[in-house]
């Protein structure tokens, strides 16, 4: 799969707009989750850098599919406040969608390795023609 190119919008068969969860956006939050369930939305939405709609989306996903529990503070005086717990699927989702994404980044640094050797090789070639450095 090329994240590069994954659109964050598809159309549902009623031809609503509906969001793609990609692997890189749902590799991110579920390791957040895993390290800080207490976060608030927004606490999360800026740490990952990711807008406070797409992590209500995501969650509401993630919940979905079974990967996270809400919790709500009851004791709380802010009701408003849960945590964000993986369950046993969502630790697994998280492996299956980290190994993905670390073999896609692999790929990825390959590229780039073969961009920098084919650039440096282009960068001394030009400084050879015009005695440059």
């Amino acid at each position: 799969m090329d994240f590069g190119s994954v659109s964050n919008a598809v159309h549902n068969v009623n031809g609503s707009l509906i969001m793609r969860l990609d692997d890189e956006t749902s590799y991110r939050l579920l390791k957040l989750l895993s390290k800080k369930p207490d976060m608030s939305q927004r606490q999360i939405a800026r740490e990952a850098g990711i807008s406070l709609g797409k992590i209500n989306f995501c969650l509401h996903a993630f919940v979905e599919r079974g990967w996270v529990k809400v919790k709500n503070f009851s004791r709380s005086r802010n009701k408003q406040v849960y945590a964000y717990y993986l369950t046993p699927a969502g630790v697994r989702e998280k492996a299956l969608i980290s190994a993905r994404f670390l073999k896609y980044k692999m790929k990825e640094y390959e590229a780039l390795k073969k961009e920098i050797k084919r650039l440096k090789w282009e960068v001394e070639v030009e400084n050879a023609n015009f005695g440059g450095k």
